[in-house]
């Protein structure tokens, strides 16, 4: 009588001392037996415990987890949309390269470029990267540059009036060099010159024109010249490192006419900015070349995030 009258809350804090009595009650049992009763026990404290949380513990724990599933359901609902995006991308470059010639194989199309790419190097344009100020340049800087090489190769091999790409002061014992080749897929067999020679040796100076964000010229482009991009990705960013390079050698400088085609546009970080990465530039280039139209060009290879959009879109 004493045991009942205590409430429900003594009964709450008895079921596992009476599970225990239930298992020292039962010496006689075999080893199965003895574990089970010993399962039992564990069974009856865990759920003495959970019932002994308090409500507002639980709800946090539940809370918490909900949290942690969307998070998780927004990373893997963006990857979902990149790869979308991804596979858009690369169905949209097939149409678009099968368009030129779709009734032949893709031997044909490699062949095709390739014989291309030789005759740029007898009467094509000419476009130096010059490589030799790499030394300094940390590991992420030198992927990001050998990333850049490879983007610029693969837009010259689509280009209906490709390049003729030369590497210059480009060691094959260079730390870039093992970077292009762990990154770009077929590197060795680019077809583009390379040599450990500077660009100032390889061409007759008077026929050099060095491109940098830095000069006071707007470009004006021939086919007789030989037009320099500097293979350099600055984290620091160095002001005007290309420029001083060309002033020493007594190279003319030019840059992308943008101040002349584009003006600033207003963005949440209110950022902008000229300098571009040699991909970029190359597009810019290539566009042009093809046809010799500027603001065509430009809208190629500028993105609106660098804070700069044509003129004619403002207006």
């Amino acid at each position: 009588m004493d045991w009942k009258s205590e409430g429900s809350a003594q009964k709450t804090e008895s079921r596992v001392p009476q599970e225990h009595e239930i298992a020292l009650d039962s010496p006689g049992e075999d080893g199965v037996s003895e574990s089970f009763q010993l399962l039992q026990i564990d069974v009856g404290c865990e759920r003495w415990e959970q019932e002994a949380l308090p409500t507002g513990s639980a709800a946090w724990c539940s809370k918490n987890v909900q949290r942690k599933q969307r998070h998780w359901e927004k990373i893997v609902a963006a990857k979902k949309s990149k790869r979308k995006q991804e596979k858009e991308r690369r169905k949209a470059n097939r149409v678009e390269n099968s368009g030129i010639y779709p009734q032949h194989s893709k031997r044909f199309l490699r062949s095709l470029i390739k014989e291309r790419l030789l005759e740029a190097k007898h009467s094509g344009p000419r476009l130096c990267i010059d490589l030799s100020m790499t030394n300094h340049m940390s590991k992420k800087e030198l992927s990001r540059l050998a990333g850049q090489i490879r983007r610029l190769y693969g837009s010259n091999k689509k280009a209906d009036r490709p390049f003729w790409i030369c590497l210059t002061g480009f060691t094959t014992d260079s730390p870039l060099y093992e970077e292009c080749l762990r990154m770009n897929d077929g590197f060795s067999s680019y077809l583009l010159d390379i040599t450990e020679e500077d660009c100032f040796s390889l061409f007759p100076l008077e026929t050099l024109v060095y491109l940098t964000p830095d000069s006071e010229h707007e470009l004006n482009v021939d086919l007789d010249t030989v037009y320099i991009l500097g293979g350099l990705v600055d984290e620091s960013i160095q002001k005007k490192v290309t420029l001083h390079k060309a002033q020493e050698h007594s190279v003319k400088t030019a840059r992308l006419p943008i101040q002349e085609y584009m003006v600033k546009c207003q963005n949440g970080k209110n950022y902008h900015s000229a300098i571009l990465t040699i991909n970029q530039v190359f597009d810019i280039l290539s566009t042009y070349f093809e046809t010799q139209n500027w603001p065509e060009a430009l809208k190629k290879g500028v993105s609106s995030r660098k804070g700069y959009v044509l003129q004619n879109s403002v207006e």
